[in-house]
């Protein structure tokens, strides 16, 4: 059987969610916008081992999102969104 299932996002005044997953916004820094050649160089040759992939390889654009927290080794977010021009502007909003 195959299952196709979206990522849950969601963002409020305190921290992003997705799925399980959850930080507080506070450690976030700029949320950049990648069209899908960004984002496949991003998942692929420029990726970095440590960042937290939140994506589905059908959807080919999204967002990388900077971790500015010193304790925690996660460089990056990587999400991909239909949305992701939407998902940047919530997130880089104060």
């Amino acid at each position: 059987m195959y299952r196709k299932s979206a990522l849950r996002i969601e963002v409020n005044e305190m921290e992003l969610r997705i799925g399980r997953a959850h930080i507080e916004r506070k450690y976030l820094g700029n949320a950049t916008v990648l069209n899908s050649l960004e984002m496949r160089q991003t998942r692929t040759r420029d990726a970095n081992v440590k960042a937290f992939l939140a994506i589905r390889f059908w959807s080919s654009t999204g967002i990388k999102v900077d971790v500015k927290d010193a304790r925690d080794q996660t460089p990056y977010w990587l999400i991909t969104s239909n949305n992701s021009v939407e998902l940047a502007k919530a997130l880089n909003s104060n």
